[in-house]
């Protein structure tokens, strides 16, 4: 008796100039949706020592969980289109600036370690940013796929 031997194709097959780009998209929708339910769970304690009411972190949370199924449908792409990547890469920008935005002009009443929380948040959202961006640069300048032809 013979056994044939099989391995699922891993997505993208052939294509390393995309590895970074999934793989920094998967780490940022696990770390998007593990901060999400931080934020609807930890809402109410989180409160005091932040200074975010819960009036802002449930929704924050229910909209990082959404970012979160977001970036890792993306992510399971065979073929990781160039302008979902772009998407993100611009969405984290935003966010990021959003995030500063809230902190700095007292739209929020954050304590100062809410305040080192929220800069750290925006630290953390630019770096993926950053290296999506470099994914998606190597996507971009990587020959065409042949199922792509």
């Amino acid at each position: 008796m013979s056994v044939t031997a099989t391995t699922a194709p891993r997505p993208a097959a052939g294509t390393a100039a995309s590895d970074l780009l999934r793989t920094t998209l998967r780490v940022d929708s696990w770390s998007t949706a593990v901060f999400g339910v931080i934020l609807l769970a930890g809402g109410a304690w989180l409160s005091d020592p932040l200074g975010l009411p819960t009036t802002w972190s449930v929704p924050f949370g229910i909209a990082m969980l959404g970012g979160a199924a977001a970036l890792a449908l993306i992510a399971g792409h065979p073929r990781i289109p160039p302008r979902l990547g772009a998407t993100v890469v611009v969405g984290n920008t935003l966010s990021c600036v959003a995030m500063l935005v809230l902190t700095f002009t007292d739209a929020i009443p954050l304590t100062g370690l809410g305040t080192t929380f929220m800069v750290v948040g925006a630290v953390v959202v630019a770096a993926f940013a950053d290296v999506e961006f470099i994914g998606l640069r190597r996507l971009q300048a990587a020959p065409p796929h042949p199922l792509d032809q």
